[in-house]
C-alpha cells in the first residue's frame, strides 16, 4: 500500500525534525532524564517509520494480505501511543502519561509479530 510508504516517510520526517528540535531546542529546557526520554521517542519512531516503508514495499507485491495491513496500522498506532506519549511526557511532566507507552509497545511488538507471521506465510 502506497499510504504505509507516505505514512513511514511522513514519521521520518517528523523524527529527523524532532530530534533535532530535542537535541536544539530542548537541551537547555529539559532535565537529562527527560532529554532521554524524548530520543527514546524519536528513535522508537524512526525504528518504525522504517518499518512501515518496508510493509509498504511488501504490501505492492502481495496487495491483499491482511496480516501486512494490520501490522502496518498497528505500528503507527504503536507511534502515536508510544512516542507521542513520550513527547508529552517529556515536556509536561505528567507521569501519568508513562502508563500510555506500554500500549505503544505492545502494538509495535504485535505489529512485528504479524510481519513475522506472514514472512513464514508469504516468503
Amino acid at each position: 500500500m502506497k499510504l504505509f510508504i507516505i505514512l513511514g516517510a511522513l514519521n521520518a520526517l517528523l523524527a529527523v525534525a524532532l530530534g533535532a528540535f530535542g537535541a536544539h531546542g530542548l537541551e537547555e529546557k529539559l532535565t537529562p532524564k527527560y532529554l532521554e526520554v524524548w530520543k527514546t521517542g524519536v528513535q522508537y519512531e524512526m525504528f518504525h517509520a522504517l518499518g512501515l516503508m518496508i510493509i509498504g514495499i511488501l504490501s505492492s507485491k502481495f496487495p491483499a494480505s491482511s496480516l501486512l495491513s494490520w501490522s502496518g496500522w498497528l505500528m503507527c498506532i504503536g507511534i502515536v501511543l508510544f512516542s507521542g506519549s513520550l513527547y508529552i511526557l517529556s515536556t509536561s511532566g505528567i507521569k501519568i502519561l508513562g502508563a500510555i507507552t506500554p500500549f505503544g509497545g505492545v502494538a509495535f511488538l504485535v505489529s512485528w509479530l504479524l510481519l513475522i507471521i506472514f514472512a513464514v506465510k508469504q516468503l
